[in-house]
Formats: C-alpha cells, sequence, structure tokens
C-alpha cells in the first residue's frame, strides 16, 4: 500500500471488511438482554439474584447466546477447515505489531483501542511495513470475590468474560479497530485461552456445585471424611498451593492423577505443585465442599477440563472464539497455553501425562477448526517439543511461535557463535517444520523463555554435536542456559533478571546491551545506542529474511530499556520478574509527560524515540526496519521455502538459502559478531555461474563457483540479502 494515501475509516464499513463467507457480526443486544446488573442481597449460594448475576456474568452463559446466533447459518459451511494453511495465514499478515494494553501510554483521555485504531498509528504502521496488530489481552481478567471484581493476577491472561474490559476500550473501538485495519489491508489478531480461566463467575459457580459449571475445570470433590488430608487455607484466601506430600495422598486415594510432568512457575512455599485446594464452599445445593483443581499456571488460573462429559470447558472456549471473530471482527487468535489440554494418569511411579497429550492435539484440532470455518486462522503459543509442534501444527493451528529458535539467536548474539542456532533450525526443518508456518519474533510480553524443552524432556537422553563433542539434550540445554544466564544477569548486566526456572526478564535492548558488555545503561553515549541499534536491526533480519510471520513489539520500535526493579518492587513481590521488561511506551509521542500508562506501568527508557521523530530520520531504527520489511515483501520470502541452513567458515556467521516463488535463491547472510568478517558462503543449493546481488544496494558481490560458493564481507553486526539467479529462473 502507498503510505502517501490517506484513508479514511468512512471508506470502508464494518461489514465489508469481512472476507463475503464470514459470518457477519452478531447482534450485541442478544447476549445483553438476559445481562443482569442489579446486585440485591447478599453474595451467598441460597440468594437466587447472587446466582443469577454470577450466571449472567460467566463465559459460559454467552457462550450458549453466541452458539444460538451462528447455529443453522449457511455461512457457517462456506469456507475449508481441515488443514492448517500456514502460508494463506502469512499472505494475510506477514509482519505483526504485538501490543501489550497495560504498557501502552495514551493521549490524555484514549483509550488503549482507540489508540491502537488510529490512523495516524496505522499511517506509520504502513510506512514501516506492519499489516497486522495483536492487540493481546483485552477482555475482562482476574475474578470475582462476592459482588467485587478482584485484579488480575497474569497481565489478563486470566479472563474471565467476554466483555472487552472498559481500562482498554469498548467493543465498539474495537470494532472501529478491525475497520481502519482493513483500510490499510490490515487485520486484527485476538486471543482466546484454551488452557484456563481467571476466578471468575464460571470458577466460583463451579465451586458452588451449580448445574455443569464444575465440568469446565479440573476440579475434584474431596469427601469430608477425607479433609483431614488437606492443609488449612488461611482467612482471607480462596485456595493454597497442596505441597508434594499431600498431592501424593490424594493420587493415592483415586481424587487426582497426581505429580505432572513438570511444575510451571515453580516456586517455594508458592507453588510447589500443580494443585491447589479450597477451603469449604457451600453449594446451591446447601452442601460445603472442598475442592481440589488444576493449574499449570497461577493459582488464580484453573485449567479447563477438555474431557467432561458435559463439554462445558470445550463450549465456554468455542463461544469465546466466535465472539473473537464473528462478533468483534478480529481476523485472527492467538491460542494461549494450549498445549496442556490433556492430563491423563500413568502407571505406578511415572508422572501424569500432561504434555505432548493427543486430548491437546484434538481440541487444537475443534479450535483452529472452528476459526477457519469462519474466515479467520490462529497461532499458537506452544513453548513444547520439536516434535510437538510438529504434531500439533499438522491439524491444529495454522502457524507456531518460535520457541525453537527465538533463545538461540539471542545466544548466538551473546556468544558470537551460530552453532546453537543452526543446530535448532536444521532439526526443525529435519522434524518436518516449515519455516513459514513460525511466528519468528523479537520482544514479546514474557521473558526470554529459555527452558528448551526440546533438549529437556522428551530428548534429553539423546545425543548432539556441539562445541566438537556429542553431548546429551539434557548436557547441551543446561550448557545452553548457563551461557544466557552468565552472559544476560548477574554483575556484568543487573539490569536483567531471571524468571523462576523459566528463563530471563529482559528487553531485546537489554540483551544487546549484555552482549556488548555495558553494565551501567544509565552511562551510555551515542555510540553505545548506534552499535544497540546495528545489533537490533540484525536481530529483526534474521526474523524478518526468512519464510514466515514476522512480529515486534513497541518495546522494540522504540528501544526499550528494563525498568529499574524498584520501580515495581509491588509487582515483582511474588516473584514475577517479567514486570521489569514490560515498561510502558508511548509509540506515537502523544503524552510525552506522562511517567506511566492509564495501568500504572512506569515508562521504560527509550533509545530510539517515538514513531513520528524516527519516521523522519532516515538513519533511525523504524526507517531502516522498513528497508528490510520493504525487500522481505518485494521478493516474497515471508512465503518462500528454506532449502539450507548450510555450514559456514566463521563461527559468527549465519546463512539462510530460500526459494523464492520465481525459482531465485535468496540468501541471508548474517554476521552476529561485533568484528569485520571477510566470509565465504556456501551452499549445494548455489548454481554455480549465477550472479549474487546484494538486494539493498542492487549491486553484483560475486558470482557462484564451481564449489557452490561466493566470498561476501560483513561490517560488524550486519546482514545482507543476496539474490542469486539460475539461468532458468
Amino acid at each position: 500500500m502507498n503510505p502517501e494515501i490517506h484513508h479514511e475509516p468512512s471508506e470502508i464499513s464494518y461489514d465489508e471488511q469481512f472476507y463475503p463467507a464470514r459470518p457477519r457480526p452478531l447482534k450485541p443486544s442478544v447476549r445483553r438482554a438476559a445481562r443482569v446488573d442489579a446486585q440485591s442481597g447478599e453474595p451467598v449460594p441460597d440468594n437466587p439474584k447472587y446466582v443469577e448475576w454470577l450466571i449472567n456474568q460467566s463465559i459460559l452463559h454467552d457462550a450458549k447466546l453466541i452458539a444460538e446466533q451462528l447455529s443453522g447459518k449457511g455461512s457457517m459451511w462456506q469456507n475449508p477447515y481441515a488443514d492448517p494453511n500456514p502460508r494463506a495465514a502469512v499472505e494475510r499478515g506477514s509482519v505483526w505489531f504485538t501490543a501489550y494494553p497495560i504498557s501502552i501510554i495514551t493521549a490524555p483521555g484514549a483509550s488503549f483501542l482507540s489508540s491502537l485504531g488510529d490512523e495516524s498509528l496505522w499511517q506509520a504502521f504502513s510506512e514501516i511495513g506492519v499489516t497486522a496488530v495483536h492487540t493481546g489481552p483485552v477482555k475482562q481478567a482476574g475474578g470475582i470475590k462476592g459482588w467485587r471484581a478482584t485484579p488480575s493476577v497474569d497481565g489478563h491472561f486470566d479472563r474471565i468474560s467476554m466483555q472487552i474490559d472498559s481500562a482498554f476500550g469498548t467493543e465498539e473501538e474495537f470494532r472501529k479497530l478491525c475497520v481502519v485495519a482493513a483500510a490499510y489491508d490490515g487485520i486484527v489478531i485476538d486471543d482466546i485461552v484454551p488452557g484456563h480461566t481467571g476466578k471468575g463467575a464460571d470458577f466460583r459457580l463451579a465451586e458452588m456445585a451449580h448445574a455443569d459449571y464444575p465440568g469446565i475445570y479440573h476440579m475434584v470433590e474431596i469427601e469430608q471424611q477425607d479433609w483431614h488430608l488437606l492443609p488449612r487455607v488461611p482467612d482471607g484466601r480462596d485456595a493454597v498451593n497442596i505441597d508434594a506430600d499431600t498431592e501424593a495422598q490424594l493420587a493415592r486415594a483415586g481424587y487426582i492423577i497426581g505429580q505432572l510432568q513438570r511444575v510451571i512457575f515453580y516456586e517455594l512455599g508458592v507453588k510447589e505443585t500443580n494443585w491447589s485446594v479450597t477451603p469449604a464452599v457451600m453449594g446451591v445445593d446447601g452442601v460445603e465442599r472442598r475442592w481440589v483443581y488444576l493449574h499449570y499456571f497461577k493459582a488464580g488460573q484453573p485449567s479447563i477440563n477438555w474431557l467432561d462429559p458435559s463439554f462445558a470447558g470445550m463450549r465456554l472456549v468455542i463461544g469465546d472464539a466466535c465472539h473473537s471473530i464473528a462478533d468483534l471482527g478480529a481476523g485472527a487468535l492467538r491460542l494461549d497455553a494450549n498445549g496442556f489440554l490433556g492430563v491423563e494418569r500413568r502407571t505406578e511411579g511415572l508422572p501424569g501425562w500432561s504434555e505432548g497429550h493427543p486430548l491437546s492435539e484434538a481440541a487444537n484440532h475443534l479450535i483452529a477448526s472452528i476459526v477457519r470455518k469462519m474466515g479467520g486462522f490462529t497461532f499458537q503459543e506452544l513453548n513444547l517439543t520439536i516434535d510437538d509442534i510438529k504434531a500439533m501444527g499438522t491439524t491444529g493451528a495454522d502457524l507456531s511461535y518460535d520457541f525453537i529458535n527465538r533463545p538461540a539467536y539471542q545466544h548466538a548474539l551473546v556468544m558470537g557463535n551460530t552453532e546453537f542456532l543452526r543446530l535448532t533450525m536444521n532439526l526443525a526443518r529435519d522434524h518436518g517444520v516449515d519455516a513459514a508456518s513460525l511466528v519468528h519474533a523479537l520482544q514479546n510480553h514474557d521473558e526470554l523463555t529459555f527452558e528448551l524443552v526440546h533438549f529437556a524432556t522428551l530428548h534429553k537422553d539423546d545425543e548432539f554435536d556441539y562445541g566438537g563433542e556429542s553431548v546429551t539434550g539434557a548436557d547441551l540445554g543446561d550448557r545452553i542456559r548457563k551461557d544466557l544466564c552468565e552472559r544476560l544477569t548477574g554483575r556484568w548486566a543487573p539490569y536483567n533478571r531471571t524468571f523462576t526456572t523459566n528463563g530471563i526478564a529482559c528487553t531485546t535492548a537489554s540483551v544487546i546491551t549484555a552482549a556488548l558488555g555495558i553494565r551501567d545503561l544509565d552511562r551510555m553515549d551515542d555510540a553505545d545506542i548506534d552499535t544497540v541499534k546495528q545489533a537490533h536491526l540484525l536481530l529483526a533480519m534474521f526474523n524478518a529474511l526468512q519464510p514466515g510471520v514476522f512480529a515486534l513489539s513497541g518495546w522494540d520500535l522504540c528501544g526499550l530499556l528494563p525498568v529499574p526493579s524498584e520501580d515495581v518492587a509491588d509487582l515483582l513481590a511474588e516473584g514475577d520478574t517479567r514486570w521489569i521488561n514490560r515498561g510502558a511506551h508511548d509509540l506515537m509521542g502523544v503524552n510525552p509527560d506522562a511517567e506511566r500508562s492509564e495501568s500504572g506501568i512506569p515508562r521504560g527508557h527509550s533509545l530510539y524515540g517515538s514513531l513520528p521523530v524516527q519516521l523522519q530520520d532516515p538513519t533511525s531504527f523504524a526507517r531502516r526496519l522498513a528497508r528490510i520489511i520493504d525487500v522481505r515483501n518485494r521478493f516474497g520470502i515471508a512465503t518462500a521455502v528454506q532449502l539450507d541452513v548450510p555450514t559456514v567458515s566463521h563461527k559468527g556467521l549465519l546463512v539462510m538459502v530460500h526459494e523464492l516463488a520465481d525459482a531465485s535463491l535468496e540468501v541471508t547472510v548474517l554476521n552476529f559478531t561485533s568484528e569485520e568478517i571477510a566470509a565465504t558462503v556456501q551452499s549445494q543449493f548455489l548454481p554455480a555461474g549465477s550472479p549474487a546481488v546484494n538486494l539493498f544496494t542492487d549491486e553484483q558481490i560475486g558470482t557462484v563457483d564451481e564449489l557452490h560458493s561466493f566470498p561476501i564481507t560483513l561490517a560488524p553486526y550486519e546482514g545482507v540479502p543476496v539474490v542469486v539467479r539460475p539461468e532458468s529462473a
């Protein structure tokens, strides 16, 4: 799209932005007509008004009303849905901006959604090359206690409603965002969380044993004669995590399946198992019950049961997906925490089967199919093995987040050595994972995840060639984690912090400063910032100049550094260090005096400045990024085929060879070191006698010789896209 063309939202209507075969927007009045907002009497189970109020706040209730509007409609049968189509998804949105609502600084009085749908922002996105916006979680989250809402415990990923959280805007503002995006040939990507909810109306009704609400969750009623097995829940708490001994006793008693394959977010005294227990809760039938419930993540995120006879959990999730696509107008959905949808007891002495379970594959097929049926697509954030990503992508989500290579490319930067990155990229291809099916991302809202699940679980005993020796997967994972921790945290990079056993809380910029040996961020000069910018663009090239989606965030566009720990001390109190990498940022420079976002997140220090300022400077990060994306678009790299990640002539070099639609070859050559490299690029796929042309300058840099190689010299942290055109192309 020509960036000089100004688009008015009125040029395209809400209905017109949909594919012709997509269901038309639902009638919100139908869903809301039955909503009871009146609060009368005490919030207790024997108060019919309270129970009715909870029902009308629940996701399951809204899911039923939405299904009634979509069932039996011809539009539900116009789109193919069985098979994922990664390249079609990439063509609809090739470059994503991933937002995090609570970290966006808006103009005074403007909401997050209205700001995201602002014409000036989309004009800037158009100049850079962004074609899709992932809103992040914007629906109500947290919990309900009595009549009162309680805050989110996990950055709004503990969803409790289909309603947009008023802190972020309104449904109408979401719909307008979709209209503006469509005017720029873009799409909006929303979220659903198939793995858990928050402790909202659905969970409270489940605790009260109302109707089929207990069937939503992995929750088990403990008989009163066995309450002595359960720990006391302190006054004021609605649950407490059980320890490993209690977990084992309840498993032996036949209540739960017991220990699972791992405890995500493990923290002594906070989360020692994946199970928590409630105090005695009065049911709608007058019976007191104590429940033990599963939560893969935090205690405020009870896990959804995908194989209960009521199928209540499935109905809740599918209804939520339908709401986002058919009612709000999103073109795609992220499936968060979607790899943990099946749990099963195993033989005595073995942990329960909770990862890579066939039920997860089946459930994801259902979710992705309903979204494709309505003309959308899905992507998954699945931090499991490469085997699991391949299996789940066969029938499930169209795209997968690239958890395979994300820690590996950061390891390449901090070590000045691409060996581990080349290993992971070749492993993925050997497993049949198409690079075009991956979302290759810079920073998102989470930590630098270095669990390296592929090496730590299924392949922990496999042998891998690394560093000139054969090492087991477990030892290799330990070595990479040690490298990252030593180089990115501690006395040499005190601004970064580890996050439990999952990874490192940092921004892309602070990964780079640590790699450069910059200990004091307050003493950086212009030369330091220029070097950070160059290395940041190198990482952008790695992600953008290969097939698949390229995703980046406001933290990347503004070059944000971590927030000082003392500025978010209250948020770090329970050990969640990720808040240091979620600093607030003002993309458009609309509120320069704001010290915090509307949600209270402190403003982070920006190295690059706002987009309007950057777009006036041809040497800025944003302008140079636009040049990279322009090459990506002009040559169709996003939908190319990755043929080779060959061995290299220098340990700091990375080469990726891609076949383009016209049979030409695009070769991305990257220098991950602080030194100049005079390199030889060699691959069996390079045809001898063909010219090699720099796509940034259109200058020929050499000719492929009889050894299928050509020479190239790269400056520190430089990347060059090269096209090699065989005579037959």
